[in-house]
């Protein structure tokens, strides 16, 4: 019970979709969100940490947020009710696809989950009202460490399908990548 439907690879390598089985019947469903075993047959082996739940009305936009290594965090991330659109950037220097960015709806009824890897900025839009995103974190959060990108460099092109309707201060002050702080590297070995 819970084995993936399918752990399918994005237009970034290491930026992944999970779909997990969902059981239903008249009592609603059930589902295994997250497994060791099945992620460590899977070839991925992470440690969570820490577990987050925003609450977002339609049109917030969170993001794109990262935290500097050795504090960097990877996320495993879903919406638990409502609707997001879910960003990743690549920040890793040497990467075929540095400054790239893919995104993906995740959603209550598509029931999928993106894993986001250190070395990535990510952020999303809330595309419903009371979504409810869910993540799991591989290292704890360093407020010292905490850096961020603008989300709309046009250096980097993210097309939201929405225009966001909030967004917090801090966020809409983030430099663009080209100025931003960051130190990841591209291992193609890792």
């Amino acid at each position: 019970m819970g084995q993936p439907v399918s752990i399918a690879a994005t237009d970034i390598e290491d930026v992944l979709l999970i779909e997990t089985t969902v059981f239903r019947d008249m009592r609603g469903f059930f589902t295994e969100t997250y497994s060791a075993k099945t992620w460590g047959a899977a070839g991925l082996e992470v440690s969570f940490v820490q577990d987050n739940l925003s609450k977002s009305a339609k049109g917030t936009l969170r993001g794109m947020h990262y935290q500097l290594a050795p504090h960097a965090m990877g996320k495993l991330i879903r919406a638990v009710t409502g609707a997001l659109f879910d960003v990743a950037v690549d920040l890793r220097r040497g990467s075929p696809t540095f400054g790239k960015w893919v995104g993906r709806v995740l959603s209550a009824e598509n029931g999928l989950a993106m894993w986001i890897p250190e070395g990535f900025a990510h952020g999303f839009i809330a595309l419903e009202d009371e979504t409810l995103a869910y993540y799991k974190c591989t290292n704890f959060y360093a407020p010292e460490a905490e850096r961020a990108i603008i989300y709309n460099d046009p250096e980097i092109g993210i097309e939201w399908p929405i225009e966001p309707a909030s967004i917090s201060q801090k966020d809409a002050a983030a430099p663009t990548l080209e100025h931003a702080e960051f130190n990841f590297v591209y291992d193609p070995g890792a």
